[in-house]
């Protein structure tokens, strides 16, 4: 795989141009491009590339092809859609073969699939189901011990201990920055800034909106549009007079996000109750609480 394609899906440049690849890259080029894609919230690009993936004879490529468009899928509020694609992830993924730093093998599209199994569980409110999945994970890279502990606190989130959410979302940054992975790093601080506004004490408000107020400078600057808007929309409900004009910002880039996205990812999250589109309605936030339900990769 592509150096370059690398360092954009798990590291240091998520921002980079990846058009080209597209059109003329081997089948994990195409899917690292497309993983990088749904970062910067071209949503439909991704899905164009996924699709043809979804078929092709690198199981592993399958594999993390429908568990990477569930989680895009997942993104825009479409929880059932994405579980039968995690279902068929898991169900393609092989049992055995060459092992990978990133966690582009056997082990991590098997990891991946069941984590978004959880995360979709989750969404659907089924957090006992939720558990029983994560529990069936172990971590084998950096990536996968990164979105563990993700769900870990999206779980706690979901269940009104958000307290409890801190410690996992903690050591998923932590796993992160060693790993130098840049927008890794700025997701986990979204669910840690997340974590701490929600659990509500003093101390942990303030560290959370100061921590989601970085967050949304570097994401911006990053051109990171599927972390812009829900980043923002904490920001709206705990500190909308923050720097950066949270609300603003969080309608600009969900409207970005949702005319880049395709017209199934584009019905998804309109009909969900968990995707904020009164934003670009009314410029208030929906009454549905989100928190657990916008933050699994």
């Amino acid at each position: 795989m592509d150096d370059q394609l690398r360092r954009a899906a798990f590291g240091d440049c998520p921002e980079t141009p990846v058009w080209s690849t597209l059109a003329e890259g081997s089948a994990r080029d195409r899917w690292l491009a497309a993983v990088v894609l749904g970062g910067q919230g071209h949503y439909a690009a991704a899905a164009t590339a996924l699709g043809a993936l979804l078929g092709d004879r690198d199981r592993v490529v399958a594999s993390l092809a429908a568990s990477t468009l569930a989680s895009h899928r997942r993104q825009l509020g479409g929880h059932a859609v994405a579980r039968g694609l995690d279902a068929r992830a898991l169900a393609t993924a092989p049992t055995s073969g060459p092992v990978d730093p990133d966690g582009v093998d056997f082990a991590g599209a098997r990891a991946d699939a069941l984590l978004g199994l959880a995360a979709d569980a989750i969404g659907a409110g089924r957090t006992r189901e939720a558990r029983l999945l994560h529990a069936r994970v172990e971590p084998a890279c950096w990536r996968t011990e990164v979105r563990h502990g993700w769900v870990a606190a999206e779980i706690e989130l979901a269940e009104g201990h958000a307290d409890r959410a801190v410690a996992p979302a903690e050591a998923a940054s932590k796993t992160a920055r060693e790993a130098g992975a840049v927008r890794h790093v700025l997701k986990s601080d979204l669910v840690l800034g997340t974590s701490l506004v929600v659990w509500g004490t003093a101390d942990g408000v303030a560290r959370g909106v100061e921590l989601l107020e970085c967050d949304l400078n570097h994401i911006t600057k990053r051109d990171l549009w599927s972390l812009i808007w829900p980043t923002a929309f904490v920001l709206v409900e705990h500190d909308p007079s923050a720097a950066g004009n949270p609300p603003v910002r969080a309608t600009e880039a969900l409207s970005c996000v949702l005319r880049r996205a395709d017209p199934i990812g584009r019905r998804l999250a309109l009909d969900s109750p968990w995707v904020p589109t009164a934003l670009l309605r009314s410029g208030e936030p929906p009454n549905a609480d989100p928190w657990s339900k916008f933050l699994t990769d």
